[in-house]
């Protein structure tokens, strides 16, 4: 819980505020998206290599560690950066230490739950708490000193990610570490390309939210608290999932919670695309609990279903990078000439790729 604290803490601090901290540093929208885009493309590639380490030692605490260490000098990168191109290289920097952390924490918590040691949605929560908390105090923080604050407090998350990594427990010896066959034999799970498509459709989707939102209401005129806020109560439904959500589960299983992650896309979308009204914003971002919370909970449990745990962390990690860092990367990377031409209309097309996931959704085997 105290890793995926602080893994999430970070997260709550990157999501909502980058953009705008990068905005503020002089970028414009076309190079923020090149940024965040770049960024999720080396996602691509350091999310699934550190996986298929971590399933070579069987021991992912050092590994995190390094990680950690890696994203706290990125944070520090961003106070020295100046210029495109040195802003694209600390964020790329930063996406290779950060990509892997959450499917690592995501295996280790499913290899405790494939041995009844504990509840995935109820750990998960944590998370989402210290989300929370991280995203109204990043905006708290940020309107009384200006976005120049939010490499500090990744610095911060990073090095609790650090500290957290450091007092995990050991994992118990296996008497004989089996290869789990490389990426080709997850790929060749049954069902588990179809995940990947599916993932990538309904949490890609989320590319304008996470790339622009922050910017579109900032320039609808709300403040940086009022924005802090609306980012953390989309994560309050999505605790409340995570906590409550095993009975929901277990009535109407994965594909269900596919079905409802990707209609509550499809609605969430189109209402921002549609305004700026500050009581509809906080009327939809409560549905982030099903567009992200239910196919998160979806994939979780499908992958605890498909993937034997000799290729856990392969399968996670090319879960986080393929099916959805590469959709995400280069929706991203599309949101910005998108947004500059058609503000809130950029969350049109979000919508659409939820209405696309729905049919993929009814033919899933579970």
């Amino acid at each position: 819980m105290l890793l995926l604290c602080a893994v999430f803490a970070t997260i709550g601090v990157v999501q909502p505020f980058l953009p705008a901290f990068l905005a503020a540093r002089g970028l414009n929208p076309d190079e923020i998206a090149l940024a965040l885009a770049l960024g999720s493309g080396v996602r691509l590639l350091a999310a699934p290599m550190a996986g298929r380490w971590a399933d070579a030692l069987g021991d992912a605490r050092v590994l995190l560690a390094g990680l950690a260490l890696l994203g706290l000098l990125a944070a520090g990168g961003f106070l020295a950066a100046a210029g495109l191109l040195g802003f694209l290289l600390v964020q790329l920097l930063l996406n290779a230490a950060s990509a892997p952390l959450t499917p690592l924490a995501d295996a280790l918590c499913l290899a405790a739950m494939r041995e009844g040691r504990l509840d995935y949605g109820r750990v998960r929560a944590a998370g989402s708490v210290a989300y929370i908390a991280m995203a109204a105090f990043a905006g708290w923080c940020a309107g009384r000193a200006g976005f120049g604050v939010v490499p500090w407090l990744i610095g911060a998350a990073m090095l609790g990610t650090l500290a957290a990594s450091c007092i995990l427990p050991r994992p118990p010896s296996l008497p004989e570490r089996r290869q789990g066959g490389g990426f080709r034999a997850a790929l060749r799970l049954p069902g588990f390309a179809r995940l990947l498509l599916l993932s990538g459709l309904i949490q890609s989707s989320h590319a304008a939210y996470y790339a622009f939102g922050s910017i579109h209401w900032a320039a609808a005129g709300h403040s940086p608290g009022v924005i802090g806020l609306l980012w953390a109560e989309g994560a309050v439904g999505e605790v409340a999932l995570f906590l409550f959500g095993r009975g929901l589960m277990a009535r109407i299983g994965p594909r269900g919670m596919a079905l409802l992650a990707a209609g509550a896309g499809l609605l969430r979308w189109s209402v921002l695309a549609a305004t700026t009204w500050l009581p509809a914003l906080a009327a939809v971002q409560a549905l982030h609990a099903l567009s992200f919370g239910a196919q998160h909970l979806a994939a979780m449990h499908l992958i605890l279903r498909l993937v034997p745990p000799a290729q856990a962390g392969t399968a996670q990690t090319l879960h986080a990078a393929l099916g959805v860092g590469l959709l995400m990367g280069l929706l991203t990377w599309l949101c910005g000439p998108l947004y500059a031409a058609l503000g809130g209309g950029v969350f049109l097309p979000m919508a659409a790729l939820c209405l696309l996931a729905i049919p993929l959704a009814l033919t899933l085997r579970t």
